[in-house]
């Protein structure tokens, strides 16, 4: 499991933990044997154990299978959030030249081209499995969207040339940047499979808060640099403009 921290703690605050640094989770096998193992199951528990217990995971069973547009709903901390997955692939029900369902027997097969999941409220969270990434020499890469110029994108750190069937984990949380907007594009054409993903609005998001020692240290600190502040003497400087 490979656990990556792509941008440095924000100044914390009192209230909430919406300053919290954006986190990447991934893990990749490369001989699944058609299920769930290895790095890919510890990265994606990770991941989880930074949510709350109410958010939950779509694996496409209650869906048609078939072309999309495929209506998706999760549940947020305030109220059901919807999605919508657009893009010219297909629900399947069975596994197909390498891409297979990571639970149940449904998942979404992307064939040659890029897909789009749009969303009704900013999310915080958004992680899900992948299957038979990366051989045939491509990388994938994910944008995300919160709208006004905000986009951004990541390049998954997948094995470029790797074995057929292989499985993955890519998970992001970031509270200081929520998105309403994912993107899935490769660098060249190959298909893969994209399966149980879950998602969370803010609230969801626990892992940015810190543990109750964390904020006893934080008020020592204050407390210690008020005192400090309150003992410096105070000096008067002044500027002259020629």
């Amino acid at each position: 499991m490979k656990k990556l921290l792509l941008a440095g703690a924000a100044l914390a605050t009192m209230t909430s933990p919406a300053h919290a640094a954006a986190t990447i989770f991934f893990g990749e096998n490369q001989n699944p044997g058609g299920a769930v193992s290895g790095d890919p199951e510890t990265a994606r528990n990770d991941f989880l154990s930074n949510l709350s217990a109410g958010v939950n995971t779509e694996d496409f069973e209650g869906l048609a299978t078939g072309a999309p547009p495929l209506p998706l709903v999760f549940n947020g901390g305030l109220g059901p959030i919807t999605a919508t997955l657009t893009g010219t692939g297909n629900l399947r029900g069975s596994p197909t030249v390498g891409t297979f369902a990571t639970s149940g027997s449904q998942y979404y097969d992307n064939v040659f081209d890029s897909f789009t999941i749009s969303f009704d409220t900013a999310i915080a969270a958004f992680g899900f499995y992948g299957t038979d990434i990366g051989d045939v020499n491509e990388s994938l890469e994910i944008t995300i969207d919160a709208g006004l110029a905000s986009e951004r994108m990541f390049t998954v750190a997948n094995t470029v040339g790797g074995n057929d069937g292989s499985l993955l984990f890519w998970g992001i949380t970031d509270t200081a940047n929520p998105f309403t907007t994912v993107s899935f594009a490769q660098s060249g054409s190959d298909r893969f499979g994209f399966d149980d993903l879950t998602i969370g609005d803010v609230s969801q998001v626990t892992g940015g808060v810190p543990e109750p020692g964390t904020w006893a240290m934080m008020l020592l600190g204050f407390f210690g640099l008020g005192a400090a502040m309150r003992r410096k003497p105070e000096t008067t400087t002044r500027v002259r403009y020629v």
